[in-house]
């Protein structure tokens, strides 16, 4: 039997170095591998700490890959060669073929390690831009100009996209890509169509490190992906690019069910399409009644004072919980709380509109541009 072997990966052009082992590992050939991000000793000491690299490995693992929560102890998604290659082949077939590929995220979290993956199978090398001491959009032309043909894409987070949108050159050259794979939170409707007018090819996508990553395209599986929805409205993932289960919790609940994995997402399925309502387990109960934050936000975010917003529920002795507010606003607006429930109540019931109004200049991120709403609770709380 194999053992789990660590696999430092750097930040910015350095980040190639890994590829030879990427190879290896996605021909078989190679150790399984935990990527964790060099440089940073916190981080990979709390990983190696719940994943214990140097301990053997089940069979037919390829790449461990560690989901991206910060509460409690990481999990590690087991992936094989075979799952990964099927969602690198799957998302060129769906993309209309293998191209370059630009790194804009961190590449130890499998949004930014899918962009190396996919770059080894259509045998590029990525172009890439330095997010660690953050993400600038004005090094987004330089890249872009960089980046061979025939096809270029790249995978981005929506807050990315958000502030590409407000600098001109680097929606300019966002527009020169044949398809930006947008994901790890949703986006808001406003931002969609703002880069759809600019001429941004934005394809937004779903999954998590179990599934290899994104496998929803536009609310299609990419081939091989099966989807359903239960009767409490859960998501179930399986097919070809499913992770074998978790590392050292072979009965996770998670994967009880041969085959599919079990998400902690709402959503609904029509005609083969999925739509995505929240998350199970952020749904804000306020006197009584449920109240899913990501509705909310989906609202508020077309209101023309709102940036950025996220939804929480913050404690009350009344109601539980009540329905708060934190956002971003636009440059040069002050929304107020009683324009912001007016606004929701247009369209949701009265209770989703927020009871309470936080303004700040950024949204606390947690992994590749998911909001972190356990720091947001314990902020205003």
């Amino acid at each position: 039997m194999t053992t789990l072997e660590l696999l430092p990966v750097p930040a910015g052009a350095a980040v190639r170095t890994v590829l030879p082992a990427l190879h290896r590992m996605l021909c078989g050939d190679g150790p399984a591998l935990l990527p964790v991000p060099a440089g940073d000793d916190r981080e990979t000491f709390r990983l190696c700490d719940a994943l214990r690299p140097g301990e053997p490995v089940a069979g037919g693992v390829g790449l461990v890959v560690a989901t991206s929560g910060t509460t409690g102890i990481p999990k590690g998604a087991q992936l094989s060669p075979d799952a990964l290659r099927a969602s690198g082949d799957a998302t060129h077939s769906r993309l209309g073929g293998r191209g370059s590929w630009l790194l804009a995220l961190p590449a130890h979290h499998i949004a930014g390690m899918q962009v190396l993956l996919r770059s080894v199978l259509a045998d590029t090398e990525p172009v890439v831009v330095d997010v660690s001491a953050g993400f600038d959009p004005g090094d987004l032309p330089a890249a872009v100009d960089a980046m061979p043909g025939p096809r270029r894409y790249s995978s981005m987070v929506p807050t990315q996209l958000i502030k590409a949108l407000d600098h001109p050159d680097a929606t300019a050259a966002l527009a020169r890509l044949d398809a930006i794979l947008l994901g790890g939170a949703a986006t808001p409707l406003p931002v969609l169509e703002r880069a759809r007018a600019a001429g941004i090819t934005v394809v937004r996508t779903y999954g998590m490190s179990e599934t290899c990553g994104g496998c929803v395209y536009d609310g299609v599986p990419l081939d091989g992906v099966h989807i359903r929805v239960d009767a409490d409205s859960r998501v179930w993932l399986g097919g070809t690019t499913l992770a074998s289960g978790y590392r050292g919790l072979p009965d996770h609940p998670a994967f009880a069910e041969p085959g599919w994995f079990r998400t902690d997402d709402a959503g609904i399925l029509e005609d083969g399409v999925l739509r995505i309502l929240g998350r199970l387990d952020e749904a804000i109960s306020t006197g009584g009644l449920t109240v899913v934050p990501q509705v909310v936000e989906t609202v508020l975010a077309e209101h023309p004072g709102v940036r950025e917003v996220a939804v929480v529920g913050l404690p009350d002795e009344r109601l539980g919980q009540r329905v708060a507010a934190v956002v971003v606003p636009t440059p040069g607006a002050a929304p107020t709380l009683e324009e912001l429930r007016t606004h929701v109540e247009a369209t949701l019931d009265a209770t989703a509109a927020p009871r309470e109004l936080r303004l700040v200049d950024a949204l606390p991120l947690r992994g590749p541009g998911k909001v972190d709403r356990h720091t947001l609770v314990s902020r205003f709380s």
